[in-house]
């Protein structure tokens, strides 16, 4: 089985931005039976997401840019280098809405729009991170 944590352009995690953390946890917990547990390293107000004790994603606190706008999930790919991937978005005609920048603990990453509009996450994880 390959490692979504290593894998070029493997989807490796899920991560929803909203006002209501609690009330997500809530909703999803008994939706699909996830399990969630705080995320410490992250502090106050993200929830690690887990399927069958694997971690799968995230629910994360809205700052006061991101209170404004509905609640949206947002996803992960993994990529070998998400400097190389932020440069190569413009070059195929997409924008880099969020520029690389690291997170602690985890790795690198950046938000892309592909030229349809679509947004996505690429990331770059720090070795030794197989799961948060």
């Amino acid at each position: 089985m390959t490692d979504p944590f290593r894998q070029q352009g493997a989807f490796s995690w899920f991560e929803l931005t909203t006002a209501e953390v609690k009330a997500a946890e809530e909703f999803y917990s008994r939706l699909f039976g996830w399990t969630t547990e705080p995320w410490l390293a992250a502090g106050d107000g993200y929830r690690l997401v887990k399927v069958g004790g694997q971690q799968i994603g995230g629910i994360a606190g809205a700052g006061p840019k991101e209170a404004q706008r509905p609640a949206a999930w947002g996803i992960y790919v993994t990529v070998t280098d998400v400097d190389v991937t932020a440069r190569k978005v413009v070059e195929l005609g997409g924008r880099v809405l969020v520029e690389p920048q690291d997170i602690p603990k985890v790795g690198r990453f950046c938000v892309i729009e592909d030229p349809q509009g679509g947004v996505i996450r690429a990331i770059t994880y720090l070795s030794g991170v197989m799961a948060l």
